[in-house]
């Protein structure tokens, strides 16, 4: 257990002003005023820094760029630390200069270029060595200089593993982490999907759930039956669930098992703790507390798991003007100081206002993966799209070929590649135990010895493993069929080789074409029944602009901002389109009327709904704002999962609106509790009318949401 320093005790050199940095190229003079402009000007063109306007604006001053980054050394890099925009190193870039700096000095005249060539060369044990003088900004640089060859090659040459029952990331070896998300977090849904991985080979990893409800209650549940299920089976692996960091401390202090423990992070403090509701105190504690009454004590060397992924700071508008691939170095050297389990990598799940296209998306996770590795991380990649990008399933192959020559400790698994809760695609069990027969790779050993004894794998008259009479067969461990209708899209069990058959592949691709469509269609309030609404426009003139620029859909344009005035009413209701028209559609003519008339017999008084297209979540501020209600439901379109059905999922975001008495010094700030995947096979829309205002209810009467919400719950209970 690595001992957790200060903060006060890592020394950060003072903050200096921006320098300009100048080359010609070819009598053509380029210059470019601070490191952050450089970094940004000196990486592969990517959506999300064009839109924050660090990308390079031609190919020739891209080049521009890397030459001046090559040339400079890293001791001049460490003298120069970013800042936030109120010119303060924030507490994520003060854990970067958490450094062995012994190493750092034996290296600081090494110039980027030089550091380069250094890990092309050298072996594997000075690498290791040589990362851990490097800060995140030093990894960030050599990154961006990098072709696609060399960040594949210097990756294969670093190994990080860890153990917990299993472990994962030894040499020869390809480990799958097991997503059994479901829209409603069904039980028996949640088992098939268990079963069906395992049955395939997959979550030697983990076994880890994206809960649809993260509240202390249902993570406990859900975290006592993959408990069940694991040890029923019999697989050697470990579970989690992925709720809020605060959940599962507080289902720990219950004695639920948590065995690892997650939580998403960020490379810039303001996203990570105003977003996430996290900062390094809290993580400090979590892993403290793990240490000393984690469910696996004395049995895991690690037991924390950290996701990341390029853009999240820029999506939520809070990246202090630093480049989506530094801000991802920054998740990994924060990651790097609690000795990760797992780090899993989802750069591409946020869409196309920071990954467009497939090229973006491949490039950024090799970065990602080489600047992991470089500095000591156990790297996962889940090399993912959403169905409003330009990103496709062969560009998500693509990637994983590369990333699996690149030597990644291991993918995930989502069933058919189609998450039913999150509405994204990823890797699958399939396309795990493809990538295992290509590299010529195994699960971890643990998990490899119980796959044989089951039949799932054996081994050749020359000891190669390959798939055993069982692979592929869920009803190994369950009664198959009674199982099966409680779970979408799931277009059949049979296989051909590695890959399910060409009548599951058709069915499953089908979908998702009929699923993309969606995120085109058009808003119609014709479609919304009798039940008046008000319109109002965002500043997202167009499906283009909405799509590609989120901070559009969430303000209002003048001519709407200028008719909204304060009406003191307790909630107000706002219907967007999202990223899916026909979740509208298809749901506010039941949903709208059953929760007006929720509201209005729980006493709360309610405005006439607005209509508006082109929105996003973060509306809900503008219009608070605008009206000042105590809530803002905002009722939209979640983007489009894997069928044609859950095309059709709407969430309701709940947004408490506080005052600055309420919450701290804040004038006002806004605390979310979210009721996801309203539609006919999830939560159907008159259901959620009802949870919905059960949900205002309590935060009306708590002046709460979100974290905060569940906490003031758990102690009204207790009391």
């Amino acid at each position: 257990m690595p001992a957790l320093k200060a903060l006060s005790d890592i020394y950060v050199p003072p903050a200096k002003p921006d320098k300009s940095y100048e080359i010609a190229l070819f009598d053509r003079p380029f210059a470019f005023t601070g490191l952050k402009r450089l970094l940004g000007a000196a990486d592969f063109d990517k959506a999300g820094d064009r839109l924050a306007g660090l990308a390079a604006k031609s190919e020739i001053e891209r080049e521009a760029a890397r030459a001046i980054l090559s040339a400079l050394t890293l001791q001049e890099i460490y003298d120069a630390p970013l800042t936030n925009d109120d010119g303060r190193v924030d507490d994520i870039m003060q854990v970067s200069y958490d450094i062995d700096l012994e190493v750092f000095g034996r290296n600081a005249r090494m110039t980027v270029g030089a550091a380069k060539d250094f890990i092309l060369g050298g072996a594997e044990e000075e690498i290791a060595r040589f990362g851990r003088g490097l800060t995140a900004v030093m990894v960030a640089g050599i990154a961006k200089i990098m072709d696609v060859h060399e960040l594949v090659y210097a990756s294969r040459k670093i190994a990080t593993s860890t153990t917990a029952r299993t472990t994962i990331g030894l040499p020869g070896r390809l480990s799958s982490r097991l997503q059994p998300n479901h829209a409603t977090d069904d039980l028996a849904a949640i088992s098939l999907l268990v079963y069906a991985g395992l049955s395939l080979g997959a979550g030697d990893a983990l076994i880890g759930i994206n809960p649809a409800l993260d509240t202390i209650e249902n993570t406990s549940a859900l975290l006592r039956h993959i408990d069940r299920l694991r040890r029923e089976a019999g697989a050697p692996t470990q579970i989690c669930v992925l709720s809020h960091i605060r959940t599962q401390l507080a289902c720990l202090e219950n004695n639920a098992p948590v065995e690892i423990m997650f939580q998403s992070l960020a490379g810039t403090q303001r996203t990570l703790t105003e977003e996430f509701d996290c900062d390094i105190e809290l993580l400090d504690r979590c892993y403290r507390a793990m240490a000393e009454s984690g469910a696996l004590k004395g049995v895991a060397r690690q037991f924390m798991y950290f996701e990341t992924g390029q853009g999240s700071e820029l999506s939520y508008g809070k990246h202090d003007g630093i480049d989506m691939t530094t801000a991802e170095a920054l998740c990994y050297t924060l990651a790097r100081r609690y000795d990760p389990f797992m780090v899993n990598n989802v750069t591409g799940f946020i869409g196309p206002e920071t990954h467009r296209s497939n090229m973006e998306m491949i490039l950024s996770n090799l970065q990602d993966h080489f600047m992991g590795k470089l500095l000591g991380l156990p790297m996962g990649m889940a090399p993912c799209y959403t169905l409003h990008s330009e990103i496709t399933p062969e560009g998500q192959q693509i990637a994983t070929e590369l990333l699996t020559a690149a030597g990644a400790n291991y993918f995930m698994d989502v069933y058919l590649s189609v998450d039913r809760m999150l509405a994204y695609f990823d890797t699958s069990s399939h396309d795990d135990q493809t990538l295992r027969e290509i590299f010529a790779r195994e699960p971890a050993p643990e998990f490899t010895s119980w796959a044989i004894e089951r039949g799932i794998f054996d081994r050749d008259d020359k000891g190669r493993l390959r798939r055993g009479p069982n692979w592929g067969n869920p009803g190994i461990f369950c009664e198959l069929e009674q199982l099966r209708k409680k779970l979408p899209a799931a277009y059949g069990w049979d296989n051909a080789g590695p890959r399910p058959s060409n009548a599951v592949s058709r069915k499953t691709r089908a979908n998702i074409a009929v699923a993309r469509e969606a995120i085109y269609a058009e808003l119609s309030a014709e479609k919304l029944g009798p039940m008046p609404m008000r319109p109002v426009r965002t500043r997202a003139e167009t499906k283009s602009q909405h799509l590609g620029d989120p901070k559009l859909g969430a303000f209002l344009d003048i001519d709407s901002l200028h008719t909204l005035t304060p009406d003191g009413c307790d909630v107000q209701i706002v219907v967007s389109d999202g990223l899916s028209a026909e979740a509208v559609h298809h749901n506010i003519p039941a949903l709208l009327p059953a929760l007006i008339d929720s509201l209005s017999r729980l006493g709360a008084s309610v405005g006439t709904p607005l209509l508006a297209p082109n929105g996003r979540v973060k509306l809900a501020e503008a219009i608070g704002e605008a009206l000042k209600p105590r809530i803002v439901v905002m009722l939209i379109g979640e983007r489009p999962g894997g069928d044609a059905a859950s095309s059709r999922s709407l969430s309701a975001y709940l947004a408490c609106r506080l005052s600055g008495g309420e919450r701290g010094a804040n004038a006002s700030r806004y605390e979310y509790t979210v009721l996801s995947n309203i539609y006919e096979l999830g939560t159907p829309p008159v259901r959620a009318a009802g949870l919905i205002a059960e949900r205002v209810e309590q935060m009306l009467h708590h002046r709460a949401g979100g974290n905060r919400l569940e906490e003031l719950l758990q102690k009204a209970k207790a009391q």
